[in-house]
């Protein structure tokens, strides 16, 4: 026994991931372990710890607390101080206080190894129960209302809990205590099998082998998931995917495919270590991979496409079906295009039911719609292509605190933002702000951040494009509380601040910002920029040469105008006569006329510097795309040419005076494809034509840190090169990782850039 005189006590903050996650019985069976005493305690700032014995065993307390903490916790911050001891008979879990909203909500979470060994154990209580769960899986993000991390504040308190998951509950060395959608078949949300008009046709297990046959059938069903509906199709059923592409008006755009185990995706697909760690991750995002020859899923899931977008079962109910069904399948977004997912069962019979022949439902609330997350490797490390189930809304740590910001992001791929304290929170996935649905969603994202971290910032950060529906939300917002501060941030300053911030960098670099679309200060469209840039300033230092667009937002959509309008400043008028070149060809001798006139008048036909309309240009001269049925398909279909091949060519890359000449450029893979070069080798030197335009421009500004940012980045191929060609010549090349390099990451930079600013300034 301790002598009383050597005994200490600590209270202990702790902030950042640390609620959802098993941390407080962690700390109790710590605690109790070395024979301390004391108590810990919930809060909506993390946790509080007060603990005592003597000095050699807080020590030992503390380094074990960093060392054995829980897989998914996050300690950002711990404080201690010391307090007179009170030599307490044992340890402690107290019920959770309320406070200044500033703990970190975990994303949803995959289901873990213990709950699937459960899931199919016969002589488990959950035995096949499609909502188990434990402290170490299952939803968070899409059940919370408010903080702290507590059952009455989730969607699971409509539940009443059991004896039986009550005492698990209450038990802090149990792996279920204060798991808060702790459920079973007793007392926790069911399945229902439904028609398409919401008639009730079965439940429990019943409904789910009704689901199992219906898609053996080929059927197409609409699930109701995690954090929402996914639509459910055979992935071999060629008729069945036809179905769902024509219903849901998605002719081409890639759909994920949904795999019963690591071991059926290696039959299809090549799988790096890398990639197989992030399938089987609790994240569980969906993963780019090369497809391989003749696999067993149809061409039709991603026509055209060297790629696969690949996951493996994250829910029980996913581990349910495909156990059953033990072949892939599709699982795509449960929505029309260019709308929200579903989360509601009724209003998915309204939304969903010209798509889907039935519905499978449950009826836990999902109180947000959290869509799936896609990444793809790219050199050698993972990197966030939408980022929402399991990594939202997961913060970045900030090297200090800066003032409170709401970012509302940009037009395409939405997302918003918000700094309290050091950490800078970023919203999931909200989608392209196209119509009310969608801006219903956005909305309702900020009013999420709002509520559970109980502020309404008075400094608001976004696009300096005035048509942006987001823009418009901050500037009807500062109308009607008018000590609010708008702060309009260049798109692509934006895109390189994010880079920056999730990278820890605050000095100048040179910023690569490469994408297809950004509202540019001259009132142009920029999209191939060169900045010396940091967080409250840039200075625009180099660009492509302009040309002009046909049609504005039109050519986004039609590639074949972005290579009219290149041919068009290469050429002049003798363009049109060009009706051997494939985008010329693509239009009738009437809208050649059309184009002309608008060209030679400027009706319609904004400047623009993009390098992504520079993609698609090429891509159009190379006949892949001439029109695009969803953004960046030119574009992929380019880095696509160009596989199995390998070479170090290049076209010449012109610069002068800070800006890319394109023209000799595009003369020469002309004159290549006159001669009957092949697709890929033109692709291929292409690209390699972009890396050495940035590597000039590196050595000609002589900044070490490069950073690269835009939706070109996401090109596997093209930002592969370019990083492995800036280390060879001693630059040291910064990169997305956690962040979207497409719009998706616009909404963090808008947040750093106002907040840095307000701090330059004083405020």
């Amino acid at each position: 026994m301790n002598d009383k005189n050597d005994l200490e006590r600590l209270r202990i903050q702790i902030r950042g991931a640390v609620q959802g996650v098993g941390f407080r019985p962690f700390v109790y069976r710590l605690a109790t372990n070395l024979g301390m005493v004391g108590w810990i305690k919930n809060s909506a700032e993390g946790v509080w710890i007060e603990i005592e014995g003597t000095r050699s065993q807080l020590d030992l307390f503390l380094l074990k607390l960093e060392q054995e903490k829980p897989v998914h916790s996050l300690i950002q911050q711990l404080q201690a101080s010391s307090l007179v001891p009170l030599d307490e008979s044992d340890f402690e879990i107290y019920p959770s206080v309320s406070g200044e909203k500033t703990t970190i909500v975990l994303p949803d979470l995959a289901t873990c190894s213990d709950c699937i060994r459960e899931l199919f154990d016969p002589n488990n209580p959950r035995y096949r129960y499609p909502f188990i769960n434990c402290t170490h899986c299952g939803p968070r993000f899409s059940i919370i209302n408010a903080l702290p991390y507590d059952r009455p504040n989730t969607s699971m308190n409509a539940f009443q809990m059991c004896d039986r998951c009550r005492t698990e509950y209450e038990n802090p060395l149990d792996r279920r205590f204060h798991a808060q959608p702790i459920a079973c078949p007793e007392c926790g949300p069911r399945l229902e099998w439904w028609d398409h008009h919401g008639k009730r046709l079965a439940s429990d297990e019943a409904a789910l082998q009704a689901a199992i046959q219906a898609i053996q059938n080929g059927q197409i069903i609409a699930v109701k998931g995690l954090g929402g509906f996914h639509f459910m199709v055979d992935a071999r059923n060629s008729d069945a995917i036809s179905t769902l592409r024509q219903r849901k008006h998605r002719p081409d755009k890639p759909c994920a495919v949904m795999y019963p185990s690591l071991a059926a995706v290696q039959k299809d697909c090549e799988l790096s270590d890398l990639e197989a760690q992030l399938l089987t991750a609790s994240e569980a995002p969906i993963v780019l991979l090369r497809r391989k020859a003749n696999i067993s899923v149809l061409e039709r899931v991603a026509p055209n496409n060297a790629y696969l977008g690949v996951l493996l079962p994250y829910t029980p109910l996913h581990h349910l079906l495909l156990s059953a069904l033990n072949f892939p399948i599709v699982a795509t977004s449960g929505n029309l295009s260019n709308e929200p997912i579903c989360i509601d069962e009724r209003e998915a019979i309204q939304r969903l039911s010209g798509i889907a022949d039935a519905f499978l439902v449950h009826n836990r609330p999902i109180v947000r719609a959290v869509d799936d997350s896609i990444v793809r490797v790219i050199a050698d490390r993972e990197m966030i292509l939408r980022r929402s189930r399991g990594y939202a809304p997961l913060p970045i740590a900030l090297s200090k605190p800066v003032p409170t910001c709401l970012a509302v992001g940009g037009h395409l791929k939405n997302t918003i933002a918000l700094t309290i304290d050091s950490n800078l929170f970023v919203s999931q996935h909200i989608g392209d702000l196209e119509n009310q649905a969608t801006l219903k969603a956005f909305k309702q994202a900020i009013d999420t951040f709002e509520q559970l971290y109980e502020v309404h910032p008075d400094l608001i950060a976004c696009d300096d494009h005035p048509d942006y529906l987001s823009t418009q939300y901050a500037q009807h917002r500062s109308s009607k509380f008018p000590s609010s501060q708008i702060f309009p941030v260049q798109h692509h300053h934006a895109h390189i601040a994010a880079c920056m911030a999730e990278n820890g960098l605050e000095e100048t670099v040179l910023g690569v910002a490469w994408d297809g679309t950004g509202y540019g200060l001259d009132g142009t469209i920029w999209g191939g920029e060169f900045f010396l840039a940091n967080l409250t300033d840039f200075q625009r230092v180099g660009h492509f040469k302009p040309f002009r667009l046909p049609g504005g937002e039109k050519a986004i959509r039609e590639p074949r105008r972005a290579a009219i309008a290149v041919l068009y400043e290469l050429w002049g008028e003798a363009a049109f006569d060009r009706t051997d070149l494939t985008p010329v060809q693509a239009f009738n001798a009437q809208e050649r006329d059309i184009l002309q006139a608008m060209l030679q008048k400027e009706l319609n036909t904004p400047w623009t510097s993009s390098a992504g309309r520079l993609f698609d240009a090429i891509s159009a001269l190379l006949n892949l795309v001439q029109i695009s049925t969803f953004e960046g398909q030119a574009a992929m279909a380019l880095e696509f040419a160009l596989e199995h091949i390998s070479t170090d060519e290049f076209y010449p890359s012109v610069i002068h005076q800070g800006i890319f000449d394109w023209s000799t450029m595009v003369e020469e893979i002309i004159a290549d494809i006159e001669q009957k070069t092949s697709g890929a080798m033109v692709s291929a030197k292409f690209h390699n034509t972009m890396v050495e335009v940035i590597l000039q421009f590196a050595r000609q500004w002589k900044q070490k840190r490069v950073v690269l940012s835009g939706g070109c980045f996401q090109n596997r191929y093209f930002s592969d090169r370019t990083i492995a060609r800036l280390q060879a010549e001693g630059f040291q090349p910064y990169w997305h990782r956690h962040i979207p390099p497409n719009d998706g990451g616009i909404a963090v930079g808008q947040a750093i850039i106002a907040a840095s600013q307000l701090l330059k300034r004083g405020g």
